[in-house]
């Protein structure tokens, strides 16, 4: 999984890639000869008595000092620009995977998961791009040339290292295996914690209503002391390889010096070739070191990469056709043709045989108990999710066949949840219609009976808190009609849309909007009959099947559960008039 994501994304870099190879081998090249120049100045300048030697080769270890500074300086400037490149590009793509999505795609990975895997998963994969640029390219060529160069030095001196690299990278590698169940682990308990931090920022009024301070406070520590748990765990595994490393080199370090003292003094190998052989191996060693510290870092790109992998693999259920139509007919309507809807593994389909047909300037409004698939009309109407059975046509076009941009642009939708992005009145109204002018807006904004609070407010260039915060409940839903309305689209769909609505709005509303929609097929989703006993046809569920269609008189005649809803309702009309009536007496 690791290895696909790098050569997907590295290979538009893949110049700078080999910019930072031959930068790294430079530096490597110049690292490696200031040990031989430094033998040399010590056996030929130090042990003689040359001082014009030791300047002289002193200025060109200066020299190639600062060439191997500028190797390095350019190898991290290639290898993070590389690395940066990267992330950007996997961030971008996990991006509009996600936002292609349908919402089973969401449900199924969850939105907490989603935000991980595009912040921190890329930046575990980022960051080890980042760190192999500027440290486990030069590790093996260190390595290798320090192997050859102490090799020239003194041959039989070698078998130290010959003894602590692969005691090194057993160790190494016995870590390495024991870090990629905990890294995994972590991942998936940072996943936990942004689902508990988004609920309770959510919520934090229920929260508070309820107060649930302590358990809450309670469960975010529970998640979160898992994650530090795991996190220490993995601290202690990595822990354990510096110092590991650094008892090899040291070690190493006190066997060159002990049997290399016995060598100079019989005379079979000189100090500075000792001193350089001793830098050797240090040089070895600590590259060994540099990849372990790689290999703490390879455990968990691995995993996030895994993750990430995950999510651009999954497929979004909404497929466009091969050959989608982009020019939709006229005039304006909507059918449902047998529409059945099952989620994957349900025992019972949310929806079944449901079929109505709406014609331009005609209203349908859908009612019904909670759960009865109300809003998953309205989500197969605008195909955010699509039909098991059956088909959805928009103006007689299957919503399968249309282009999902044409087909999006046609359609002013109003969700159950009215939300508003952080930005100004004219900046939400402008979702619905990116070029709309002042007067479109104004327009929009008396027709859902907003013009009012939005004058109160300062005008359309008031402020927009994230998700509409700094307004009431009744005045989002109210912004969220006009940002529909628009747009001027062949078909509105409502989704309870005016639940938060006093009669007299809801009813001056409705008024309004009339004439706004007179060429447009209207589907409303509503609860109160009060707000859609005008309607052309009403659309009555239960459990998921249609039980009643046709006009207020004939349902209250014919369906036993349009009855039963208006029974109820009138009821509570009348005793809200009673006790009104009883108060003010």
């Amino acid at each position: 999984m690791l290895i696909r994501l790098l050569r997907t994304y590295m290979r538009p870099y893949r110049h700078l890639l080999w910019a930072v190879v031959a930068l790294q081998a430079a530096q490597a090249a110049a690292s490696l000869y200031l040990p031989s120049l430094n033998a040399d100045i010590i056996d030929k300048g130090v042990m003689t008595g040359d001082t014009a030697y030791i300047w002289r080769h002193g200025g060109w270890m200066l020299a190639v000092s600062a060439a191997q500074v500028a190797f390095a300086i350019g190898a991290v400037w290639f290898g993070s620009r590389a690395a940066m490149a990267f992330g950007r590009d996997v961030r971008t793509a996990l991006f509009h995977q996600v936002t292609e999505y349908s919402a089973k795609e969401v449900a199924e990975l969850g939105a907490p998961s989603l935000i991980t895997r595009v912040t921190n998963d890329v930046q575990q994969v980022q960051m080890l791009v980042y760190m192999t640029c500027t440290l486990l390219i030069a590790a093996p060529l260190m390595a290798a040339g320090g192997v050859f160069m102490a090799l020239r030095e003194d041959v039989q001196l070698t078998w130290v290292i010959v003894v602590s690299v692969p005691l090194l990278a057993f160790f190494v590698s016995l870590v390495v295996s024991r870090m990629v169940p905990t890294y995994r682990r972590m991942q998936e308990h940072i996943d936990e914690i942004n689902q508990v931090l988004r609920e309770q920022i959510s919520g934090i009024r229920v929260v508070r209503a309820f107060v649930r301070e302590v358990f809450e406070a309670q469960r975010y520590s529970r998640v979160n002391d898992q994650l530090t748990g795991k996190a220490l765990i993995g601290g202690r595994l990595m822990g354990l390889m510096f110092p590991t490393a650094n008892v090899a080199i040291s070690l190493s370090s006190v066997a060159v010096v002990w049997f290399g003292a016995n060598r100079v003094s019989s005379g079979e190998m000189k100090v500075g070739a000792l001193i350089a052989f001793l830098t050797y191996i240090t040089q070895v060693l600590m590259s060994i070191m540099l990849a372990t510290f790689m290999a703490a870092l390879v455990p968990r790109a691995a995993v996030s990469s895994e993750r990430i992998n995950e999510a651009l693999d999954t497929p979004s259920s909404i497929k466009i056709a091969a050959d989608p139509v982009t020019v939709l007919p006229r005039p304006a309507s909507v059918e449902f043709d047998g529409v059945g809807f099952s989620y994957p593994g349900a025992e019972h389909p949310v929806l079944a045989g449901v079929s109505f047909h709406c014609a331009a300037g005609r209203t349908l409004a859908v009612i019904g108990s909670t759960g009865s698939g109300k809003t998953t009309m309205v989500n197969l109407l605008s195909r955010l999710i699509d039909v098991s059975e059956g088909a959805v046509r928009i103006n007689g076009v299957d919503v399968r066949d249309l282009s999902p941009d044409v087909m999006w642009q046609r359609i002013g939708l109003v969700p159950q949840r009215p939300y508003l992005f952080g930005g100004t009145v004219a900046s939400n109204l402008r979702y619905g219609k990116p070029d709309a002018t002042e007067a479109e807006m104004w327009e929009a904004l008396e027709v859902a009976q907003a013009a009012d609070f939005v004058r109160a407010m300062g005008g359309l260039e008031s402020p927009i808190a994230q998700g509409g915060s700094n307004v009431s409940g009744g005045q989002r839903q109210r912004l969220a009609i006009a940002r529909a309305l628009v747009r001027r689209a062949d078909v509105y769909a409502f989704d309870d849309s005016f639940s938060a609505l006093d009669m007299a709005t809801d009813a001056r509303l409705r008024a309004a909007l009339a004439p706004h929609t007179r060429d447009a097929a209207v589907i409303v989703v509503a609860q109160r009959v009060s707000s859609i006993r005008n309607a052309d046809q009403i659309l009555v569920l239960e459990d998921g099947e249609p039980v009643g269609l046709g006009t207020h008189d004939e349902l209250t005649a014919t369906c036993p559960t349009y009855q039963e809803i208006v029974s109820s309702q009138l009821t509570a009309e009348e005793a809200e008039r009673q006790n009104a009536g009883g108060n003010a007496s």
